[in-house]
């Protein structure tokens, strides 16, 4: 895993309260998560938290879309709520937060605007789902021409086996497949 870290940007995606509460499991994915934000600090390369964030009101949810009018049937995910906030196992006070308002990461959020800005030619990623946020981001990134990495077992999905035909079958066409563990020990020997 050879990539430059100031032209990398690291992607924690959907680590939030109220999408553990969603998916009680995927607080297992945590400790690889951890990891691989602090083999991300450690290197230097920009660290993004993304996550659902809705102004209050939720103007941005279409009564047309009932999974996005179940969060705003159940008050869930405004900026600043216990909801929205990302788990303290993974953010650090200072870091760059980005609200997106739909599964992708790029979907409605400053996301593309800050990574021009910043010059990222590299995506490495993780979160929950592994069949929603991750499998969106990852192909409209793909379509972006960045070249990807996604972090498996930092990655979660309520079913074991579309995650494993995602991150064995699927993701490796438009990415590269990588552990924590390997990510953080290719960051220490960069």
């Amino acid at each position: 895993m050879n990539i430059d870290a100031r032209k990398t940007a690291v992607l924690a995606m959907d680590l939030q309260m109220g999408i553990f509460d969603f998916a009680p499991g995927a607080r297992a994915c945590l400790p690889q998560a951890a990891r691989a934000a602090q083999a991300a600090r450690d290197a230097g390369m920009l660290l993004i938290h993304v996550g659902l964030g809705f102004e209050p009101g939720y103007p941005e949810i279409s009564p047309r879309h009932p999974r996005f009018s179940m969060l705003k049937d159940r008050g869930l995910f405004v900026v600043g709520s216990e909801s929205a906030r990302v788990h303290a196992d993974i953010i650090r006070p200072g870091e760059l937060l980005v609200c997106k308002r739909r599964v992708g990461a790029f979907s409605g959020s400053t996301l593309g605007m800050i990574l021009s800005s910043r010059g990222v030619e590299n995506l490495v990623m993780f979160g929950v789902s592994t069949s929603g946020v991750v499998l969106s981001t990852l192909r409209a990134a793909s379509d972006m021409d960045y070249r990807c990495v996604v972090i498996k077992d930092a990655c979660f999905d309520p079913d074991p086996e579309v995650h494993r035909v995602l991150t064995e079958k699927v993701f490796p066409a438009q990415a590269e497949v990588a552990t924590a563990d390997e990510f953080a020990s290719a960051r220490a020997a960069a």
